[in-house]
């Protein structure tokens, strides 16, 4: 199944929720739909499902214009953040339920939420009320009576936030396996990175109402279109150090600090202000084979989390955060050595355009 959406809008009142955007969905995959709250993730996806008319624009499903057509009339499946089940239907009979509503066969009906209670783990669960069980066990469920329908079209509106992170990973994996089969169109909305890049498939990076870009998620990872891209797609942020580049295939730092960048295109003339941006696991305590710069930081503040260390260091007027793996207790104020690799960094215009990228331009 295709869907696309063409100069789709939303407004409430004086609020616009959705700025004029098009979106080709990446048919019998996973679409990823990344942004923080109000990102429009929510708005967008309503809109896809029919439960809302967008003010403009048009939605077409194999080519047909939708736009309009209510949710009843539309071949989808939707699982929301806030599981929804039956209080006082057992677990098979909250599965079982959209099959009863075609009236299909007993024997159908069985064998297919048998097949995916297995696939979810609660086949051993099926008697049980959903008071019964466990936050997990609950959101199985609503997952499996979405997917018993085997729609074309599966919406996930952020369906993992609530549950706990061991949780998170187990039913994510589970969800890939799942639609691996390229025979549904999945689209999942997350305000985290790493459960963009962890499901794969394509992304949409979306920010105040506006889709800022689209595309094979390792390829939007690699080469974020602009710093807020950049920014979304990266959790701490990318670090932003203002620079001015240089004639010899270089740029230079507020500081003085040479970053020599020869072999890149980087569309800049001598002289012309530029951003560095550079991912905080990239920024490193120790120097690395290559060319690089060291700089002189203040230290603001160390967060210790389990196995790693994000220190976060004042450099003049710049602010970076570097990710930094093991335990490093390191006193407030005191002074440190950072390095950055100069095959690491990101280069973009003041407009915060994308420049070059590490991994090709």
């Amino acid at each position: 199944m295709t869907l696309e959406l063409k100069q789709v809008s939303k407004s409430v009142g004086a609020e616009t929720h959705l700025y004029p955007l098009d979106l080709k969905l990446a048919t019998g995959g996973i679409n990823v739909l990344l942004g923080p709250t109000q990102a429009g993730k929510t708005s967008l996806m309503r809109i896809i499902a029919g439960l809302d008319k967008p003010d403009r624009g048009s939605v077409l499903v194999d080519g047909k214009d939708v736009t309009g057509v209510g949710v009843r009339e539309r071949n989808l499946a939707m699982v929301y953040q806030q599981f929804i089940n039956y209080p006082g239907l057992s677990v098979y009979e909250n599965i079982a339920s959209p099959l009863r509503l075609k009236k299909l066969p007993q024997q159908e009906i069985h064998q297919r939420v048998t097949e995916i209670a297995e696939k979810l783990h609660i086949a051993h669960l099926l008697q049980r009320l959903p008071g019964e069980l466990s936050g997990g066990q609950q959101q199985r469920t609503a997952l499996a009576r979405a997917l018993i329908k085997r729609a074309p079209l599966v919406l996930l509106d952020e369906p993992l936030v609530n549950l706990d992170y061991k949780l998170r990973e187990e039913l994510r994996s589970e969800l890939i396996s799942l639609f691996t089969n390229g025979d549904t169109t999945v689209v999942y909305a997350t305000t985290e990175p790493q459960e963009a890049l962890l499901l794969g498939g394509h992304t949409a990076v979306m920010h105040a109402g506006r889709l800022l870009q689209f595309g094979p998620t390792l390829q939007l990872f690699n080469a974020p279109a602009s710093t807020e891209v950049a920014a979304i797609f990266n959790d701490p942020p990318m670090n932003m150090l203002a620079a001015t580049a240089s004639a010899n295939g270089s740029v230079t730092l507020d500081d003085g600090s040479v970053l020599t960048v020869a072999g890149r295109h980087l569309a800049l003339a001598a002289g012309q202000r530029c951003q560095v941006g550079v991912r905080c696991n990239d920024v490193r305590l120790k120097a690395h084979k290559g060319a690089g710069v060291t700089l002189v930081c203040t230290v603001g503040l160390a967060e210790l989390s389990g196995s790693e260390t994000y220190l976060h260091l004042r450099h003049g007027s710049a602010a970076l955060v570097a990710q930094l793996p093991g335990v490093h207790a390191l006193e407030i104020d005191s002074t440190v050595q950072v390095h950055i690799d100069a095959a690491q960094i990101f280069l973009f215009d003041t407009e915060g355009r994308l420049l070059s990228a590490p991994h090709g331009d």
